[in-house]
């Protein structure tokens, strides 16, 4: 008898406003943009990317190959995506590097 497992997506697991946070503060701690620019790319899946393009006015293909992780998206690009996602950036002295980098404000699914 074969069993069936169900192909892991995280995006299963980004039900909350604070999941998503930490999600992203674990992205930012790997110290490589890819794997910011993926978190973003899963938590933007995860808040229906149609409408996520119509509120960047980015195209949902521009979307997906930015935050691929093979992209190499702008500053402007991702200024724009974590504000339509209704984060905000901060930035701190590594000597404060245990507190969030990213707050979320006013999440909504």
């Amino acid at each position: 008898m074969t069993t069936k497992l169900k192909t892991f997506d995280v995006v299963d697991f980004l039900n909350t406003d604070e999941e998503m946070q930490e999600y992203l503060n674990a992205a930012i701690e790997e110290g490589d943009p890819k794997f910011l620019f993926i978190a973003l790319g899963d938590i933007a899946r995860a808040k229906n990317i149609s409408q996520f393009s119509r509120n960047t006015g980015i195209s949902r293909e521009g979307i997906y190959k930015a935050l691929s992780g093979e992209g190499n998206p702008t500053f402007n690009t991702i200024f724009k995506i974590v504000q339509a996602l209704g984060l905000q950036m901060q930035f701190s002295s590594q000597k404060h590097a245990d507190c969030c980098l990213l707050d979320v404000e006013n999440l909504t699914h």
